[in-house]
């Protein structure tokens, strides 16, 4: 137990000096005094509670995937009976209660049409995601099963999440929290920004850009009254535009959603002298970007922005090259949130805000004040009571202790982590259980010196018995940090991170330093007895 070779006491000093230098950067951080620039810089990252920033929750309504599943279906429907040889006609078209049916004008394609349907109802795998029944010998119904629903919601929420993510981290924002909450909820933290509004706008907006043919048999009339002719819809004009409070008809299905866009870039306009903002197709968009405005040159389409219509200018030549322009009394700075917007990706379901809070940085700066405090109140009554009550092994164990309190900061920089004011009292707890492995070692030593022990086999054996309670009360420990982590919100787990990361290195410190420091000094000095 306290033999260590040369080899073992070089890679023990270099581990222990390598993950403290990680701390470094953090230390320069903290006091405010710029690190250079050519030099690796892991820091520990300030969570929302102690920098400040902004949180908001948001919240998805599942009713609006299911819609887009309906209409999804809808199209590709109509695009299959179609392309049938020979044509399969259709028509009585509904979408309500959560279903899509229609009336076969020849009852007796119904054997082909469900042969032509069935890779459309089926999911991956096996999984059947639509379910097909014939009423009335010649209507068609179509039936999304709850198992495909779920799928589906769970499915958009997992894109929405990336998609903010992405939205957020083109701010240039550091250490965003962003989880998903219960089934329909995503939680967003960002600290260190202080306007709540721009991260509303940007994580608000659902960025859902279509282009879609105007219907220019609407009646004005009609469409005033918000009636839509048969496969049309009626769709309002944005704010800002000069149609503004007018809304226009277009035709429901065969447009071209924003899912094929490859870029967005913020512009102006050199003619206008407008922002505007630049998109690019993908190989896929701009064949069928060409496609729609070869066959309609000379007729109105609507570039339409979550359900408002931005403009609806008309296409006078085809555009082959897959790019085009979106332009809409946009400023500079709404262009460019646009921009990020629709390069970051639609989301798939609009999001509304149920909770929103900001925290400002002197709340922060208090917070890390007071926890400060405590550690180090806290550091100093225990270094006081560890020297008073065991000498010179009492020195190792602050040694140690102070070595740990780096070596955590150095582990959790390496691993990017977020300190919050939970994880404070992380921090405030390691430093009492730190020494708590000391505390075993040095009473077992005593009572092996009482039964009449020499020194070394006292020390030897304190160690070696002391060991196997530290290392249960650990393991226990690590267990419910764990369980913490896994299953605790964003406090609870900053709180877990260091609980953990202490553990490791409170044993590596306590335990494995404080034995090669003693063996040292009883190889060197050889006492006949120790003042424990």
């Amino acid at each position: 137990m306290l033999e260590f070779p040369r080899w073992r006491k070089i890679w023990l000093w270099g581990l222990t000096l390598v993950v403290m230098a990680c701390a470094i950067p953090s230390f320069f951080s903290m006091a405010g005094v710029a690190w250079p620039d050519d030099l690796p810089e892991p820091t520990v990252n300030l969570g929302l509670d102690l920098a400040g920033g902004s949180h908001i929750l948001l919240e998805a309504q599942p009713s609006q995937v299911a819609a887009r599943r309906l209409e999804n279906m809808e199209e590709d429907v109509r695009i299959a009976l179609g392309n049938a040889e020979p044509q399969i006609r259709i028509g009585d078209v509904s979408t309500r209660d959560g279903r899509l049916s229609f009336m076969l004008d020849d009852a007796s394609q119904i054997d082909r049409t469900r042969e032509i349907l069935t890779p459309l109802m089926n999911g991956q795998g096996l999984t059947r995601e639509w379910e097909l029944s014939v009423v009335d010998t010649n209507r068609v119904v179509l039936t999304p099963t709850q198992q495909a629903i779920d799928s589906a919601v769970s499915q958009a929420m997992d894109s929405a999440t990336n998609v903010i993510r992405q939205r957020i981290d083109k701010l240039g924002t550091r250490e965003p929290t962003i989880i998903r909450q219960a089934d329909t909820r995503i939680v967003v933290q960002v600290p260190g920004l202080q306007d709540p509004e721009q991260l509303k706008q940007l994580v608000g907006q659902t960025a859902q850009l279509e282009f879609k043919l105007v219907d220019q048999d609407a009646l004005p009339s009609d469409v005033a009254q918000g009636i839509a002719p048969p496969g049309s819809e009626i769709v309002p004009y944005a704010a800002g535009t000069p149609q503004e409070g007018t809304s226009i008809a277009v035709r429901r299905l065969g447009g071209i959603q924003g899912d094929n866009l490859t870029s967005a870039k913020a512009g102006v306009d050199p003619q206008t002298n407008e922002n505007v903002v630049n998109i690019q197709f993908n190989q896929q968009g701009s064949q069928r970007f060409a496609q729609l405005t070869t066959q309609n040159v000379g007729k109105p389409f609507a570039m339409i922005l979550d359900g408002k219509v931005l403009s609806a200018p008309n296409i006078n030549e085809p555009i082959t090259g897959g790019r085009a322009q979106i332009a809409g009394s946009f400023t500079a700075d709404s262009a460019n949130a646009l921009a990020i917007s629709l390069s970051s990706g639609a989301l798939p379901v609009d999001l509304s805000i149920v909770e929103e809070r900001t925290v400002g940085p002197d709340l922060g700066a208090d917070s890390i004040k007071a926890g400060l405090i405590a550690m180090g109140v806290g550091s100093l009554l225990v270094i006081a009571l560890m020297i008073a009550t065991y000498g010179r092994f009492g020195v190792y164990a602050t040694c140690a202790l102070v070595i740990n309190v780096i070596m955590i900061l150095g582990i959790m920089a390496v691993l990017n982590t977020t300190l919050t004011l939970p994880g404070i009292a992380g921090f405030v707890l390691t430093i009492g259980a730190a020494v708590d492995a000391n505390v075993l070692i040095n009473e077992r030593i005593r009572e092996e010196r009482k039964r009449g022990r020499r020194v070394v086999t006292a020390v030897e054996n304190g160690y070696r018995e002391a060991s196997r309670a530290i290392y249960d009360a650990n393991i226990t420990n690590f267990i419910a940090g764990v369980l913490l982590f896994l299953f605790g919100s964003g406090p609870i787990r900053g709180f877990a991170v260091v609980l953990i990361i202490g553990l490791f290195t409170s044993v590596f410190t306590g335990v494995t330093l404080t034995r090669m420091w003693v063996a040292a000094w009883l190889k060197a000095k050889r006492p006949r007895e120790i003042n424990i």
